[in-house]
């Protein structure tokens, strides 16, 4: 039975416990204390301010509109990342691509994604119709096709998913790229001498091992994007901060609906940060380690007939 090693005794050759006098850290309890004293002293301003009326506190946080706009801010979360996940791994195979022309375009998506705000690319989306007032997809040439007003599809919502979404894409590019090449060189030597094209390698052998390192920072980029959703309310997206500043701005109770949407928003960060926590378990980095011990591509490898060139090859 090991023990640690601050529980361990100290002992001589002899096997005799030697006693030892533990230090007193006088200082760390000081320091402890008085920052548990300034901590209390800010929470009773807070609590005890004659101004704040924790009344209504209670009364707005299960109020509809608020509740409503949880479920739009955890849907955007969600389509956002979904959308973001998908676009990133595609500009990240691009980006890895031996096509100049693939390699420059990823380049400056990546580029320009990243290097605008992305609360200036929801503004943008949401006033497309200033650009383009109608929405047109026809067969070129002739007449046949369909139609929109810009306005009737470019909502917040869809301003609020379109901005989130292809800024996140720009990040998960970055994300899965480095994932794509932390897979072992073997793993794609090992595709090639099953003859495999480079478009059924990346996609049969070298994402599915990536995606064991790509997924746990995905929990990251989700709790972040949950928060960045509060940006939502510029376009008016009927996301939660949207819906508490409505409120707000008909009884003047701002710090009290600020307070309602600070408390969904940490209860909605903790339950991610819990699901993060099991992916991070599931896909840690035992996986890691396992994946570049031994994967696809080689126990494909494996299974082939020892003595058959013609398997190997096929």
């Amino acid at each position: 039975m090991t023990t640690t090693a601050r529980s361990a005794p100290f002992v001589d050759a002899s096997g005799t416990t030697i006693p030892v006098a533990r230090t007193w850290h006088g200082k760390r309890w000081v320091a402890g204390a008085i920052a548990v004293l300034v901590v209390a002293w800010l929470a009773w301003l807070v609590i005890d301010n004659p101004r704040l009326d924790w009344s209504q506190v209670g009364h707005y946080l299960f109020a509809d509109k608020i509740l409503s706009g949880v479920l739009v801010t955890i849907e955007i979360s969600i389509l956002a990342t979904v959308l973001g996940l998908v676009l990133g791994v595609v500009l990240a195979v691009m980006k890895l691509s031996h096509n100049p022309v693939l390699r420059g375009i990823s380049t400056g998506y990546i580029g320009f994604f990243r290097g605008t705000p992305v609360l200036v690319q929801m503004i943008f989306w949401y006033n497309l119709a200033f650009l383009f007032p109608h929405l047109v997809v026809k067969v070129p040439f002739t007449q046949i096709g369909l139609i929109w007003d810009t306005n009737n599809v470019m909502t917040g919502f869809s301003a609020a998913l379109l901005g989130l979404g292809l800024n996140l894409a720009a990040y998960f590019a970055e994300t899965v790229r480095a994932g794509i090449q932390a897979v072992d060189a073997g793993q794609t030597e090992a595709a090639y001498a099953l003859g495999m094209t480079p478009s059924k390698r990346m996609r049969v052998v070298v994402l599915p091992q990536a995606l064991r390192i790509i997924i746990p920072p995905t929990g990251n980029e989700f709790i972040s994007m949950l928060k960045t959703t509060s940006l939502v309310y510029v376009v008016a997206g009927h996301d939660l901060m949207t819906n508490a500043s409505q409120i707000y701005k008909q009884n003047n109770l701002i710090i009290e609906l600020l307070i309602v949407a600070s408390l969904w928003y940490m209860l909605m960060t903790a339950i991610a940060t819990l699901l993060q926590s099991r992916l991070e378990r599931r896909y840690g980095s035992d996986a890691v380690r396992l994946v570049r011990k031994g994967g696809l591509a080689a126990r494909l490898l494996g299974r082939q007939q020892p003595g058959s060139q013609a398997g190997v090859v096929a």
